[in-house]
């Protein structure tokens, strides 16, 4: 058997694709906490939406958002180039399509973090450059009463903002199954290492894989 380093050796010289990673969750589910451990031990790339509404104090175009007029934003849904987009509240936010093309193709994963609305429009995205990069996890509480529980300890919020908190992660719990993958939450350190898990097998997989066989 010769296991020098030729050309046709399928080891010599691997590419893997980067890996379109979304996570959708309830507020309060967890999955900010999730985001945070995995930028902190991962080589991943965080999206950066586009966005109409105005700066924030502190906020920074092109680290926090792309911030645009609402003609550029129109413009820019004429001409397809969003991966997905709503309107909030009067406001456009969307992912631009070149921005995750471009992690993707050098080989580099990228988080998302969006609604189940959102999360739809990538998973029925006619462009299978897309479609076949997608690991799509929703993040579950393990119980609506739980989940009261965490927005309580917040103290953030209002008793009626809690209700509506509640009613909308009702309606979005209802999405789970559309998912690759669903992740009931526990503590902290359980939910990183199941993430973790998750990125190593979609590591793992061979239509993420280029070999020179």
């Amino acid at each position: 058997m010769n296991n020098s380093p030729t050309s046709n050796n399928p080891l010599a010289a691997p590419h893997r694709r980067g890996i379109l990673f979304v996570l959708s969750a309830p507020s309060g589910a967890g999955k900010n906490t999730i985001i945070q451990g995995l930028s902190a031990c991962l080589d991943c790339a965080y999206s950066i939406s586009c966005t109409t509404r105005v700066p924030r104090q502190g906020e920074q175009h092109g680290r926090d958002y792309y911030f645009l007029d609402e003609a550029e934003f129109r413009r820019r849904i004429e001409a397809g180039e969003f991966l997905e987009y709503a309107e909030v509240h009067g406001k456009f936010y969307g992912t631009l399509k070149e921005t995750i093309a471009a992690y993707l193709r050098a080989g580099r994963d990228v988080l998302m973090d969006i609604d189940v609305a959102g999360a739809e429009q990538v998973r029925t995205c006619p462009d299978k450059f897309f479609t076949d990069a997608l690991a799509d996890v929703f993040i579950m509480p393990p119980s609506l009463d739980e989940l009261r529980r965490r927005l309580e300890k917040r103290g953030t919020e209002t008793a009626e903002q809690i209700a509506l908190r509640l009613r909308n992660a009702d309606a979005e719990m209802q999405h789970w199954y559309k998912y690759r993958y669903t992740m009931v939450t526990t503590t902290r350190e359980a939910d990183l290492d199941n993430m973790l898990a998750i990125v190593r097998a979609e590591h793992c997989l061979s239509r993420h894989q280029t070999f020179n066989v």
